[in-house]
């Protein structure tokens, strides 16, 4: 079957050549040349471009009609906005558009070429310049106003009663996070960020335990540092030196003291005396110190520790120790952050709710936004609220909307009882981007509270317990912390 394909082709080809050959020699055999072209054909081809253009404008409404639409309506009070600002854009756009392409067609068919007709040429004109200077200009001023008053309206200061949610981003996941009842997002750090706290929320316990990991790195690479075998015989074969030197050097003071001593006086020979006597005895503890460092060298030297490295590696450990040590300092500076009002940073973060999968938002309330991003710039965009938002690393970016239609109440409307809401990231970030979704629910006031209460906290501190035993005596206090089971899902 594929030969006779492949067969089928090359006969084609090879009567097309023939055709062609035949279309050429008619043209010799008539005596005119193949670019001399009569007007017959010009005033056919004008008129196929007037065809063209009816069949051209014909197939853009019938493809308007019917992908035209945005897919659902508006499900948030600035979505209409949206929408609206769309159209209008849009409404400019078609008339400009059946404008200039019903000119490009229409000249093409009037003033095709005639042998009898010469085109007019004028190098410039003022008037034109300025009609197609200042309209446009006007046009667009008009466009950028309208399109940053919708802007301004979405971006602007929430009401105070508004929901704040957070929503960080990283490849190829997103995150929610509620304040919790204080209303409060407690401060995050990436510095701080492991992997049972993957928002690097601030808390006592987390930077006790991101400085015992970073601790343990820092001792890490010391040893590694200590242990290089290249060094430790470089600075065994210094000291050995060195303990040679003060030997020459103690005999040779020695005789120049004996010396000394024969020429001076008394005097001069008990002061003599004394500044030898500290001299020998600074320079014992200074050989005993030498070789308790050589006899620690040589332990090391047999230790099973012992590494080798290149001085290239040998300057990347030395390099990642600094890093390290940086990394330790920044986390030490968190601590001295502070609010201004009565929660501190880590009160402020402990009842936090994160969760993961899907989020909940309330109907009718406004929402507030705040986007975060671990590693590169994603976009939060949520289709069916016309909302989108760039996340970017070490820039919170935010913007507000009221969610006006409820996920039950969109089913209905468009008769698919599977519909969901969703969070999408709508800028490439990597080979999973098209996988980085996150589902959304818009139900009602009371359906959000009742959710929302089941939902953990990030760090838990329980009420004392008192409880009574069997025989009446009470029980010690209980006073434990839990982390999230929601964080832990994420891993």
């Amino acid at each position: 079957m594929k030969l006779l394909i492949l067969l089928v082709v090359v006969l084609g080809l090879v009567a097309a050549v023939q055709l062609s050959k035949v279309y050429q020699l008619s043209i010799s055999l008539r005596g005119k040349r193949e670019e001399d072209i009569s007007e017959a054909d010009n005033r056919l081809n004008g008129g196929a471009w007037l065809a063209f253009m009816v069949f051209f404008y014909a197939s853009f409404i019938w493809l308007m009609l019917r992908y035209g639409s945005y897919g659902t309506p508006p499900a948030s009070e600035h979505g209409l906005a949206v929408d609206q600002l769309m159209n209008f854009n849009m409404a400019i756009i078609f008339v400009v558009f059946f404008i200039v392409n019903t000119l490009l067609f229409w000249f093409a068919a009037k003033y095709y070429y005639r042998a009898d007709r010469k085109a007019r040429f004028f190098a410039h004109d003022n008037r034109l310049e300025l009609v197609w200077t200042i309209i446009p200009s006007i046009v667009l001023a008009i466009i950028i106003a309208y399109g940053l008053k919708t802007w301004n309206e979405m971006t602007g200061e929430a009401s105070e009663d508004a929901l704040r949610v957070e929503l960080y981003s990283k490849q190829f996941d997103w995150t929610a996070r509620y304040p919790g009842n204080d209303g409060e997002f407690g401060l995050a750090n990436y510095n701080l960020i492991t992997p049972m706290n993957a928002l690097g929320i601030v808390t006592e316990e987390g930077i006790a335990e991101a400085m015992n990991e970073i601790n343990a790195k820092i001792a890490e690479v010391e040893e590694e540092i200590m242990y290089e075998k290249g060094h430790l015989i470089a600075e065994r074969e210094a000291l050995m030196e060195q303990l040679k030197g003060d030997a020459h050097h103690g005999a040779h003071d020695a005789h120049g003291a004996h010396d000394e001593h024969g020429a001076h006086d008394d005097s001069h020979e008990e002061h003599g005396n004394h500044d030898g006597h500290d001299h020998g005895h600074n320079g014992d503890e200074v050989k005993a110190i030498i070789e308790a460092r050589l006899s620690e060298i040589e332990e090391m030297l047999a230790s099973d520790k012992v590494t080798i490295l290149t001085d290239a590696a040998y300057e990347a450990k030395e390099d990642k120790l600094y890093r390290l040590q940086r990394h330790r300092q920044r986390i030490e500076e968190i601590r001295e952050f502070n609010y201004d009002g009565e929660l501190s940073a880590w009160e402020a973060g402990m009842d936090d709710q994160i969760v993961k999968g899907e989020f909940h938002l309330p109907v009718g309330r406004e929402v507030e936004f705040i986007f975060r991003s671990r590693d590169v710039i994603h976009s939060a965009y949520m289709p069916q609220f016309r909302a989108q938002m760039n996340t970017v690393p070490g820039v919170p970016t935010r913007f507000k909307m009221t969610p006006t239609v409820t996920t039950d109440s969109m089913r209905v409307v468009l008769g698919d009882p599977e519909f969901d809401y969703v969070l999408l990231c709508n800028k490439v970030c990597g080979a999973a981007h098209f996988n980085m979704q996150m589902k959304l629910v818009v139900e009602s006031q009371e359906d959000y509270e009742a959710w929302l209460s089941e939902q953990d906290e990030f760090l838990v501190k329980e009420e004392p317990l008192q409880e009574q035993s069997e025989e009446g005596a009470e029980q010690p206090a209980v006073e434990e912390s839990i982390e999230s089971t929601n964080v832990t899902a994420s891993l």
